[in-house]
């Protein structure tokens, strides 16, 4: 579809977490006219995946989640995946560069701030993977600063805490990114979604739950709304809708009743965190440290030791533990699985489950999990850990993609899908890793899918290079640039 000026165009985001809040961002730098309107079920913007607690890893750039450079059965290390994802995550960090710069958001540390990323591995076999895995990346311009280390003693250094009363005679090998970062996409939503509710014409209805929408024989949509507080319904129309809700835009997709959703079903992982409540346990620790996930596990479920930067003061994460709940958000329904089974999706939804047994036998042992077990796993990474010094706190809900396979039946993803229709006039992003550290990229797909004559115009280029100056080209284009740019956006973002 095109957007203009000339008539205002209706715009209808469903949900209010980052994905929609920086769809609602673009739009308006691009279209200042153009109307918003956003509803949101819970009582305030970010409250379900954006949210720090839900949020099963912030400031994903593939620096050291092992899942996305897989090992090939040939014993090289695919990195096409980390090179994708980490130039995903530079593009988002133009962007909130370019908020910054224009004043939208006030204090870039209030969301954002420096953490090193770590891969930490123990093992012959893994400490090989490792080195291969360092080889191959450290050749890419975005991942040139990487170190690697196999020394216990330059180890310690890096991971004081995680070396602390480990075995010297271990084999122990780690890499290690100075660059990364920790970002609390709550408190970045909430500064985006203050800026969007001081312009014209975008209108934010918080306890509002979308219940229903239908395509109009005019091209508008109709959605139904259904006031949380007063019981009332009311009815809003759209010339373009969005739907971000997370876990819950499956069943509104299906209710769009849209051809390009057919067949679509999901599978949801609930997940549980320890956080650490000892302050100087915490103090002794500031990275992010990764490892190799459990045969089955989901991506989500890679185990690491994190540091964060929550409402201003440094928390520490471990896990998360996955485990199973038939609702599609934290704040849902446990009828949420049923009611979203339907003719069209049913069957490969048992394809799925049945190519995908480790993940049903791992998903058994993590709920079946006792306190001992869990602090067992959080010994591998901290060896002296004591379970009076941690709290088991509630993780976010993750709905995993599952889609038709001519050749399966029904495959399990567990990327981030996004599903448009013919006309663009409706998007809807499901699925969840690696999520909200891809949302400006994410978006700007649905700017090119949905409305690609404005998209290929000279003035929407124009203005995206001015918010994305590496809009269109890949980092091994830039050469020397890479560096430059890095540079610019860890000063604004104040990473330096």
């Amino acid at each position: 579809m095109i957007l203009t000026n000339n008539k205002k165009p209706e715009v209808v985001l469903i949900g209010a977490g980052i994905m929609s809040a920086t769809l609602a961002l673009f739009l308006k730098e691009l279209i200042p006219g153009v109307s918003i309107t956003i509803f949101e079920r819970l009582h305030k913007a970010a409250e379900e995946s954006s949210d720090a607690w839900n949020n099963a890893g912030t400031g994903h750039s593939a620096f050291c989640e092992l899942n996305y450079t897989p090992e090939k059965e040939d014993g090289s290390v695919d990195i096409s995946k980390a090179i994708k994802i980490a130039s995903q995550f530079e593009t988002s960090k133009q962007f909130w560069t370019y908020l910054v710069q224009q004043q939208y958001i006030s204090s870039p540390k209030k969301f954002i701030n420096h953490v090193p990323h770590f891969s930490f591995v123990w093992g012959d076999e893994n400490a090989a993977y490792l080195k291969k895995r360092f080889e191959a990346l450290v050749k890419h311009p975005l991942f040139s600063g990487m170190q690697f280390s196999d020394n216990y003693d330059q180890l310690q250094k890096w991971m004081p805490l995680v070396m602390q009363g480990r075995n010297t005679s271990d084999t122990v090998t780690a890499t290690k990114m100075d660059m990364g970062t920790d970002v609390n996409f709550g408190t970045l939503t909430d500064a985006m979604i203050a800026h969007l509710e001081s312009l014209k014409d975008v209108t934010l209805y918080l306890h509002h739950e979308v219940r229903d929408l239908e395509k109009q024989e005019n091209g508008e949509w109709k959605i139904v709304v259904k006031n949380l507080i007063t019981d009332d319904t009311i009815k809003a129309k759209a010339n373009f809708v969005f739907i971000g809700a997370g876990g819950g835009a499956l069943p509104l997709l299906q209710k769009a009743a849209i051809e390009e959703a057919e067949g679509y079903g999901g599978f949801p992982i609930s997940g549980q965190w320890l956080k650490c409540t000892n302050e100087n346990i915490i103090q002794q620790h500031a990275a992010k440290v990764y490892g190799k996930a459990s045969v089955g596990a989901p991506p989500m479920s890679v185990p690491h030791l994190d540091t964060r930067i929550i409402n201003g003061k440094k928390e520490l994460l471990f896990g998360p533990f996955a485990g199973f709940s038939t609702k599609f958000l934290k704040n849902g329904s446990y009828f949420d699985l049923p009611k979203s089974i339907e003719w069209e999706n049913v069957f490969p939804m048992l394809a799925a489950g049945w190519h995908n047994l480790p993940l049903t036998k791992y998903l058994i042992q993590q709920v079946t999990q006792s306190a001992a077990d869990r602090l067992n796993a959080l010994k591998e990474y901290y060896p002296l850990a004591k379970m009076e010094d941690w709290e088991l706190v509630i993780a976010g809900q993750r709905v995993q993609v599952i889609k038709k396979d001519e050749t399966d039946g029904g495959v399990l993803e567990f990327g981030t899908e996004l599903i448009c229709t013919a006309d663009g006039s409706l998007a809807a992003l499901l699925g969840a890793s690696p999520g909200a550290s891809t949302a400006v990229a994410v978006m700007i797909n649905v700017l090119k899918t949905c409305f690609a004559e404005n998209f290929a115009s000279a003035h929407w280029q124009s203005k995206l290079k001015e918010m994305i100056p590496t809009l269109g080209k890949s980092w091994e284009d830039y050469g020397l640039l890479c560096q430059e740019i890095s540079e610019w956006t860890n000063d604004v973002l104040e990473l330096n």
